[in-house]
């Protein structure tokens, strides 16, 4: 990539931080490769977490851990004053996705296990490059400004955001930044994904022998069932745009004792918040009604409840015309040929790797999927950096997703990714007006919308999500850890 084309990024501040993330190229890669063969599953981000605050912490940035009741999630902090700016990613697995990168057909490292199948890994590694590379920028051009750089765990169960917004942690930031991967490099603004609640139906009932006295019990899993054909009739009465899907996560135990005790997890979704909220009563009828016919009862419980991700114009503009200056990843043969396998494999159109950034053509089309930064979106002036660190036209959570997540397409999208949000940083750190005019286009954009939580008042997250099946897998994965450490070198 030419990354001094354009004036744009013809700034000593610029420069310096361009520099830096080059020089750092390896540092960068380590980071995101570690990530990748740690795979760890929302809420078991330990390693994960360590790593990268550790980071943060050996380059001056003030720790705080576990906010919020998430012990993988952190709070780092460097400067003071205003603006502060906040980067915020995610960097959590998927289960049953383990994928040897570099290979185009299905291959597992560890059969069965865990593993990135999105990128959240290059995620990571481009928040702490890019915050490392600022921080010594604002220290050596004395930008004025605070940088508040947010580890967010469990994004794939959508968790933990909303719970940080509620918490005041955004209550003092002027404008926010989001890296993710994609296959495109670019940013965009207007309403970009969907709101979500996510709850568990816990029904409880009375055991007895399902062969012997079937009338002494009252069926909880019947009620699970009861509330599936419930939610399946009320598809037909879905308004555009509304979701829903769901796992049975308890059934019983065997098939001749009645279960007392069953569970369902449904995710509900809608383009507005508010559509959002009103499938989840509907829900809570129909679970009433599944209690109603079996003669069990329900407890609810909330996972998540975000609202949709709205990108500002303002900040997207800013964040593209650097994407447009920094360009598109060089990509080799090898590297096309490896995407065209890949998406043939997988079954999608053989186009291979993209040829240059995907320019902003008015607000983006709105997509069914979820992330749990939409209510940051709404509470300040937000923007994503899409970096192009992933195959075209694979789907994410699945086994094709992860096939490029440590190969030098996924490195060299995270470097490309990492200098655009630098750099888009560094224009808000040294223009106030710029700060200003984000606010301005954000109020614009909200307009007479209220934000008020979907995230029921009082909630607390799931400590234990996904422990047993992390301590299952993680003595079978530790052989496959990099042992070489990332190191940033100033």
């Amino acid at each position: 990539m030419n990354a001094k084309n354009g004036n744009v990024l013809d700034t000593p501040e610029k420069t310096f931080a361009l520099d830096f993330i080059e020089r750092n190229r390896q540092a960068l890669w380590t980071l995101s490769d570690s990530i990748f063969y740690f795979a760890e599953l929302g809420m078991q981000e330990h390693r994960t977490a360590g790593l990268m605050t550790g980071l943060l912490e050996e380059h001056g940035f003030r720790l705080e851990r576990g906010i919020s009741g998430f012990p993988t999630g952190f709070l780092a902090t460097y400067g003071s004053g205003s603006p502060v700016i906040a980067l915020h990613t995610e960097y959590d697995s998927n289960p049953s996705n383990s994928q040897k990168s570099g290979a185009t057909e299905r291959e597992e490292i560890v059969p069965g296990a865990p593993g990135h199948c999105e990128g959240h890994n290059v995620n990571g590694a481009v928040l702490v490059s890019s915050a490392i590379a600022l921080r010594y920028a604002m220290e050596k051009y004395k930008l004025r400004g605070t940088l508040k750089v947010f580890g967010a765990p469990a994004e794939e169960q959508v968790l933990c955001r909303p719970y940080y917004v509620r918490d005041g942690y955004f209550d003092d930031v002027d404008i926010a930044f989001h890296d993710h991967i994609y296959d495109e490099f670019k940013s965009d603004y207007g309403l970009m994904q969907a709101a979500l609640i996510s709850a568990n139906f816990n029904f409880k009932g009375e055991s007895a022998h399902a062969a012997m006295a079937p009338w002494k019990a009252r069926d909880a899993l019947d009620a699970v069932v009861l509330m599936d054909v419930g939610m399946a009739q009320y598809r037909e009465h879905f308004e555009r745009g509304m979701t829903a899907h769901r796992v049975i996560t308890h059934g019983g135990e065997q098939p001749n004792v009645i279960p007392a005790k069953a569970s369902v997890w449904w995710m509900m979704r809608h383009p507005g918040a508010e559509g959002a909220r009103k499938l989840f009563e509907q829900a809570k009828k129909i679970a009433q009604g599944a209690c109603l016919m079996s003669n069990c009862e329900v407890e609810i419980d909330v996972r998540a409840a975000v609202w949709p991700v709205r990108g500002n114009q303002t900040m997207a503009e800013v964040i593209q015309k650097n994407i447009d200056a920094i360009g598109m990843p060089v990509w080799t043969p090898e590297e096309q040929a490896f995407a065209k396998a890949l998406q043939k494999n997988a079954k999608v159109r053989e186009d291979g790797l993209r040829a240059a950034p995907t320019p902003i053509e008015g607000p983006a089309v709105q997509i069914a999927a979820s992330n749990d930064c939409g209510d940051i979106s709404w509470k300040v002036p937000m923007a994503r950096v899409w970096f192009p660190a992933n195959v075209p036209n694979v789907t994410y959570h699945h086994w094709s997703a992860g096939a490029a997540l440590a190969t030098t397409i996924a490195h060299k999208g995270g470097l490309a990714g990492a200098k655009a949000m630098a750099v888009s940083v560094i224009d808000f750190l040294k223009n106030p007006d710029r700060v200003a005019e984000a606010k301005d286009t954000f109020r614009r954009e909200i307009g007479d919308t209220e934000y008020k939580p979907l995230l029921p008042s009082g909630q607390q997250p799931q400590k234990d999500l996904n422990y047993e099946m992390m301590e299952k897998f993680r003595p079978l994965m530790e052989p496959h850890y990099v042992r070489e450490k990332p190191v940033f070198a100033v």
